[in-house]
């Protein structure tokens, strides 16, 4: 029987009172969900969704996880780590992406307002909880100070000399202020909690700020100290900075985990991952089995954040020295266009990465780098390079051999095109 006097407060709620009402009184389901919504105050269905999930949302996004998944490879045991926080604003209200990058928080990606994850696959699971606490921290630090982290490094050292360089600095990190852009050093080395000795004389002789904080620090609290300076001269409240950051909770660690732990590599979705591209995203990318394909293999194990590939084909360790020969003789020419070592540089890289891993090391053990080093300045490849028709023509060479060993495939063109447009620049010398 349906109760008129209902009035839900909730999406869930909405939605089963509109069912009643579906089959009380024999209407379509949408209609169903417009006489329920307005029950409970709203214009339609799609108004009281809107002002709900908008309002959940607004909440969830102050709620943040960090996600990392660990295998130990000796005791053959996979597992994830997770840690739900609570901010005091959203997290890019704190800082923006590229900010968050430029931190330690940079290990992490984020995959929806409210989740970070951790492409690669730590090695154990105290790696993991470290990753997390340590990032945690971090954040914590910009929440409470609303520094950002800065790129301006010769900005530690008094006068940006770097011969005045803060003595047994260890584990320091650059940090300004954006409402003034006051830079600040935080220092956090294996010392004890005092200011003394030439630390204390550095600080007098250039007029700097340095003081211990109550806070363990960022880095690894309970061993380091985290030490505060920044120019006494500007008149910066370095009094008002301190204070902020000695009134940070006591740092999460992975002593103390209060997190949780479950086994296996189940991918974890945050109350904010409602989309399949979020949880697609949410996905970590060490975490996802990589196949071969007829054209392709993978050239890391699974536990890789990236997945690059190779062509499904081997050269032989003869055809690898002989392109070797061709990559060096043209690289030593002035013959030919700047614009090649580049390209040049890139495929010398990857033919070497793949030649390691189309071979067994027992075989490959027995040959020198060979893509790399010197090459004999009377080899006939060098000889053919003092010209840049002879660089072409060394470049069409490794171009054919490399079309006629690999099967067609991206990595390889990727490759090809490079060698294409080296031919090209080179070409406009002529």
């Amino acid at each position: 029987m349906l109760n008129e006097n209902i009035q839900p407060s909730t999406i869930g709620g909405i939605k089963r009172h509109a069912k009643q009402i579906k089959k009380a009184n024999g209407v379509p389901h949408h209609k169903a969900l417009d006489i329920a919504a307005q029950s409970a105050s709203f214009e339609n269905f799609a108004h009281a969704r809107n002002l709900l999930q908008s309002s959940i949302a607004s909440k969830s996004e102050c709620n943040l996880f960090f996600t990392v998944y660990w295998y130990n490879r000796k005791s053959n045991i996979a597992g994830r780590e997770v840690l739900e926080i609570e901010l005091s604003m959203p997290l890019l209200e704190i800082a923006t992406k590229n900010e968050l990058r430029n931190s330690s928080i940079g290990w992490f990606r984020l995959v929806s307002p409210d989740h970070l994850v951790n492409d690669h696959v730590s090695h154990s699971q105290k790696d993991a909880r470290n990753k997390i606490c340590e990032s945690v921290r971090v954040l914590r630090f910009i929440e409470a100070t609303g520094l950002k982290p800065s790129s301006d490094y010769k900005a530690a050292y008094p006068n940006r000399d770097h011969k005045n360089r803060l003595p047994k600095a260890d584990h320091s990190t650059d940090w300004y202020d954006p409402h003034t852009g006051q830079f600040i050093l935080v220092d956090e080395p294996y010392l004890d909690p005092v200011v003394d000795g030439e630390r204390a004389a550095w600080a007098k002789n250039h007029n700097w700020h340095l003081q211990v904080s109550k806070w363990p620090g960022m880095y690894y609290p309970g061993k380091s100290n985290m030490f505060v300076s920044t120019d006494a001269s500007t008149g910066y409240d370095f009094k008002g900075l301190m204070a902020k950051i000695d009134s940070i909770p006591y740092p999460v660690t992975a002593e103390n985990w209060i997190g949780i732990s479950s086994q296996g590599h189940d991918t974890f979705f945050s109350p904010l991952s409602i989309t399949p591209q979020d949880k697609k995203r949410a996905v970590a990318k060490g975490a996802i089995f990589r196949i071969s394909s007829s054209k392709t293999l993978p050239m890391r194990s699974w536990d890789a954040p990236y997945n690059e590939r190779r062509p499904n084909a081997v050269m032989s360790i003869e055809s690898h020295q002989l392109a070797a020969r061709l990559i060096k003789a043209v690289g030593q020419s002035t013959a030919k266009h700047s614009a090649v070592n580049t390209r040049l540089s890139y495929i010398r890289s990857k033919l070497e990465d793949w030649f390691f891993s189309e071979h067994d090391s027992s075989v490959t053990a027995n040959f020198d780098l060979f893509y790399y080093g010197s090459i004999d300045r009377n080899d006939p490849f060098v000889l053919q390079a003092h010209s840049s028709k002879g660089v072409i023509s060394l470049l069409q060479e490794l171009r054919n051999m490399l079309l006629d060993v690999y099967v067609d495939c991206e990595p390889l063109r990727r490759m090809i095109r490079k060698l294409d447009t080296s031919i090209k620049f080179t070409s406009k010398l002529l």
